[in-house]
């Protein structure tokens, strides 16, 4: 690509005149998903994910305008008072201290917020508390998993209606649990707590994943209604040329979609120390890296592994390669076949191989 424009790059990959070989190569993507996928479980089964207060119950505690962010004061503050307790403790915009820890009786929570203002040196009305029943966390728990439920069978409805093809549907969900999966398994590494934010982040994520899964399907159709009326081309490559076509769009629109994310991540969480921003912020950024990843190398392939099983397709895949077969026992030196059977050509009638669809010029007399 040395002296290539990434605008000539995005048109030779519409036209045909470069292109790369992503559905042929499905075993390599497929390999390397199922690796992220069993680490992300082993991680979720090791590890867990660190469900935050809104889902477990518990007291919280929040000491302000602390003139030290050392943690370990708010620890021994804590188990001064209730001796055992393993606080969770964390720094909330530069300036502030929050603790949580299990559900506590009201006079342990007056003790633990003396102490923690003598900790911190602050006066008692520094220190706010609130807290959360085991009740109203379960129930926390119980609608966010049903608002994950929900949107993913709402989501296959749609797409098996839209395109009249129940097996891209389910390339397009098993394509989106896996990125749930994989960032999941991320969040679990980091080990940030998971919050109603980190929920909103997750079904944000779904949504962003089958807008984008959208556009490449959309494609793939375009490109294969005529598909069995024709014996140049296979739905595999075709589907392979949808994803070169929607490949400079993909990264666009994911890079896009990145760049303030990372500013909220990096700048606004990590560097600020916006805590209440990182939660949704790390689902996000993860949750639209992996998406954006399998639209290209999961869903369609996987669509073309499913797709290629129904009877009509499997038949004319045959019968394509029958026709290859016949035109080089025959000596024949067809150069679009020849780049068909290596999966790299514009494969769409009308178009031929690197140049685009030319109206053809009446003879004269």
């Amino acid at each position: 690509m040395a002296g290539m424009t990434f605008a000539q790059w995005g048109n030779d990959l519409y036209t045909g005149r470069r292109s790369y070989p992503i559905v042929e190569k499905r075993r390599v993507w497929f390999t390397v998903v199922a690796i992220f996928a069993l680490a992300s479980i082993g991680v979720l089964g090791l590890k867990g994910l660190t469900l935050g207060i809104d889902f477990r119950g518990g007291s919280e505690f929040t000491v302000e305008a602390v003139s030290t962010t050392d943690q370990d004061a708010a620890v021994e503050a804590v188990q001064s008072v209730v001796p055992g307790e393993e606080p969770r403790v964390a720094v909330v915009g530069g300036s502030a201290v929050r603790v949580q820890t299990a559900q506590l009786e009201p006079e342990q929570v007056e003790d633990v917020s003396l102490a923690l203002a003598e900790a911190y040196d602050v006066e008692r009305a520094d220190v706010a508390n609130s807290f959360v029943g085991p009740t109203w966390g379960s129930g926390v728990s119980l609608r966010a998993l049903w608002g994950v439920v929900v949107f993913v069978l709402a989501a296959a409805a749609f797409m098996a209606i839209y395109f009249r093809a129940w097996r891209m549907s389910v390339a397009a969900i098993v394509a989106m649990l896996s990125d749930l999966l994989i960032s999941a398994g991320a969040y679990a590494a980091v080990g940030w707590e998971v919050t109603p934010s980190t929920v909103i982040g997750f079904l944000t994520i779904l949504g962003f994943s089958l807008y984008d899964k959208m556009v490449v399907f959309d494609k793939v159709r375009e490109n294969t209604q005529d598909l069995l009326t024709q014996t140049r081309s296979t739905y595999g490559e075709r589907a392979n040329l949808a994803v070169n076509q929607t490949l400079v769009r993909s990264i666009n629109t994911s890079v896009v979609a990145l760049l303030p994310v990372a500013g909220i991540l990096f700048v606004g969480a990590l560097w600020l120390g916006a805590g209440t921003l990182r939660d949704l912020s790390l689902s996000l950024f993860v949750g639209i890296a992996v998406g954006a990843a399998s639209s290209i190398f999961l869903a369609t392939p996987l669509d073309v592994v499913l797709r290629e099983k129904e009877p009509r397709l499997a038949e004319h895949t045959a019968t394509v390669h029958a026709e290859r077969e016949r035109i080089a026992a025959e000596g024949g030196h067809d150069a679009e076949l020849a780049a068909a059977a290596a999966g790299s050509a514009q494969l769409i009638p009308g178009q031929h191989l690197g140049t685009a669809a030319q109206p053809r010029r009446r003879r004269t007399r």
